[in-house]
């Protein structure tokens, strides 16, 4: 099969497409031929070896978690999937999940069936970004029905789903972005809007029950600033934290992993076919272009999610 091959830690010039064995499956698992698959921050920074779960690697390796395709084979031990269904997953995250192939071996607990609106583009867009925003907002955060949520970044990868599902549990949701990406994020039913280039957050918005941070250290001093006594700040970047819990600490603050689950993907899917969550692809592209679609990621100007097809 073909694959995605990084040959050592460093820049995306490290990648080569290049002709590997197919994997074999063990019991648990199902064998999915690969229709599209995704990347996120998290692979630029493994890529790098930056991420602190880069040393379960060794090179060559095949990076990448998110995809969506067809199950060609399921394990002996598999009863939720058969061949022929259409999946979709974030697969062994953090450990090397091996996404960027024609085939990849999954464990079936760690896959849902695709959602029937999504296209398998849109599908490989979503496992990592959505399993994050869920879990933040509902496994870390108790989000409430009436709480005021500020969604940080709300227009990249995993605010963009951070906000629909903020609003799909009835939260009131103030998003920032930069202005040129303001109607994308209104589209998206936020209550308010703060473009975070012209606006200071901390000026704009308190009393904040719940801030989701996608952003970074740069935002997290602001986040805690904003929420009223015994708020909950979670954030999936690597930052101060400590130093936020130094000058707030009457509130939770805690930074998250996002775990894999298939059962949270098949809760989601009913939102995502309710019309409740949509998936935002940026942009498809050919495999060869990963090196590119990396670059992108690294720039922190994407709106939305990148996919890349064999």
């Amino acid at each position: 099969m073909k694959a995605v091959v990084l040959s050592d830690w460093g820049g995306a010039e490290n990648f080569a497409v290049q002709e590997i064995a197919t994997p074999t499956i063990k019991a648990d698992e199902v064998l999915v031929k690969v229709k599209a698959f995704g990347v996120n921050p998290a692979d630029f920074k493994t890529r790098s070896g930056a991420a602190p779960y880069s040393k379960d690697y060794s090179h060559p390796i095949v990076l990448g978690w998110d995809m969506a395709g067809e199950v060609v084979e399921a394990g002996a031990d598999v009863t939720t999937f058969k061949p022929g269904d259409a999946v979709y997953g974030m697969v062994n995250f953090p450990k090397p999940g091996q996404a960027y192939a024609e085939y990849v071996a999954a464990p079936a607990t760690h896959l849902a069936l695709k959602p029937t609106t999504l296209s398998f583009d849109e599908a490989a867009a979503a496992p990592l970004a959505v399993l994050t925003a869920w879990q933040a907002l509902t496994e870390h955060g108790q989000l409430k029905a009436g709480e005021r949520v500020l969604i940080q970044a709300a227009s990249g990868g995993v605010g963009h789903l951070g906000v629909q599902l903020a609003k799909a549990l009835g939260a009131y949701v103030i998003g920032t972005a930069s202005g040129k990406n303001e109607t994308f994020v209104r589209s998206l039913g936020v209550d308010e809007f703060i473009d975070y280039t012209q606006t200071n957050v901390e000026e704009s918005v308190s009393d904040i029950d719940f801030v989701f941070d996608t952003a970074g250290a740069d935002t997290i001093m602001a986040s805690a600033r904003v929420l009223k006594p015994n708020g909950r700040l979670i954030s999936i970047a690597y930052g101060a934290m400590d130093n936020v819990l130094a000058i707030r600490p009457d509130i939770h603050a805690e930074r998250i992993l996002v775990h894999t689950s298939g059962d949270d993907l098949r809760t989601i899917n009913q939102l995502i076919d309710n019309g409740k969550v949509k998936i935002t692809v940026s942009e498809v592209l050919p495999a060869d272009q990963i090196a590119d679609a990396h670059q992108k990621l690294e720039s922190r100007r994407t709106t939305g999610k990148i996919v890349l097809t064999f």
